[in-house]
């Protein structure tokens, strides 16, 4: 039986830009086929939280063109140390995705202790650890220079906390049924600016684009619409989510700018994550 493999990665967005790692330190990157493919972590950097506390942002390579990867919170992915379920996805979508989680540590972590994101999965074996190295640091919350452009702010009732950047807003448990389609609304807005266009600000900027997505669960999640359009001075979108079985779900939702995910990789500017808790009752 051929051994799993071990690959414990520094940093994969220095990869997928061309920088050249230690043969050891990353997976190689290997053709991106419709299915059957590998995933594997990455760590896209830190950024200080208001109240003192850190943000390591972690995102994901998927080298499926097509196919939804499916890996359960548990010993094939898990975080360490502390539980293993620190808000990682269980469903993976196809190809790079960008800051999909964030992992909140103390103001004293310091910067020699690491988060390590493990995932196992065809016989191979992944790990990246995250650290507050200073190296790392992203402005996803402060404004990208320049342009000065800040992440949407999403929230999940209309008076309710709000959350900016990969860690974002968590809320809920809210209750559900499964076969049963329920209503999802989240708000957000934006500042209108988009990244290196300061003139867009104060115009009524560039409406906020949403797509919803499982993050975690035991079944598949059907959205209806899976995406949709705010305007940037504020606004609400409802999607209707029919949970295919009962148990614990997580439900994400992203919130881009103008700039899109073009700009993902250097500074994390430019989008936002909403996690919304749900319950489903057979």
């Amino acid at each position: 039986m051929r051994k799993p493999r071990v690959v414990v990665g520094v940093g994969l967005a220095l990869l997928l830009a061309g920088v050249g790692l230690p043969v050891r330190a990353q997976l190689p990157l290997t053709a991106v086929k419709s299915s059957g493919q590998t995933v594997t972590p990455a760590f896209e950097g830190w950024y200080k939280n208001p109240d003192g506390t850190f943000s390591i942002s972690f995102g994901y390579f998927s080298r499926n063109a097509e196919e939804v990867v499916q890996i359960p919170i548990g010993p094939n992915n898990f975080i360490e140390p502390g539980e293993a379920n620190q808000g990682q996805p269980s469903e993976f979508q196809p190809r790079r995705n960008w800051g999909v989680f964030a992992v909140k540590v103390p103001a004293d972590f310091g910067e020699k202790k690491v988060i390590t994101w493990t995932l196992k999965f065809r016989g191979a074996t992944y790990a990246i650890p995250g650290s507050l190295h200073p190296n790392w640091q992203i402005d996803a919350l402060e404004g990208e220079a320049g342009s000065g452009n800040t992440p949407p702010v999403l929230k999940f009732a209309e008076n309710g906390p709000e959350g900016a950047g990969p860690l974002g807003v968590t809320a809920g448990p809210v209750a559900a049924s499964a076969g049963q389609p329920i209503a999802l609304t989240v708000w957000g807005k934006d500042d209108g600016r988009s990244s290196g266009n300061v003139a867009t600000a104060g115009r009524g900027g560039t409406p906020v684009t949403l797509a919803w997505f499982k993050h975690q669960g035991p079944g598949l999640i059907t959205f209806n619409p899976p995406t949709g359009r705010i305007a940037s001075a504020g606004g609400q979108m409802m999607t209707n989510a029919t949970f295919s079985e009962p148990g614990e779900y997580l439900v994400r939702v992203r919130a881009n700018d103008a700039s899109g995910l073009s700009n993902a990789g250097h500074a994390q500017c430019c989008w936002s994550n909403g996690f919304l808790k749900v319950t489903v009752k057979p």
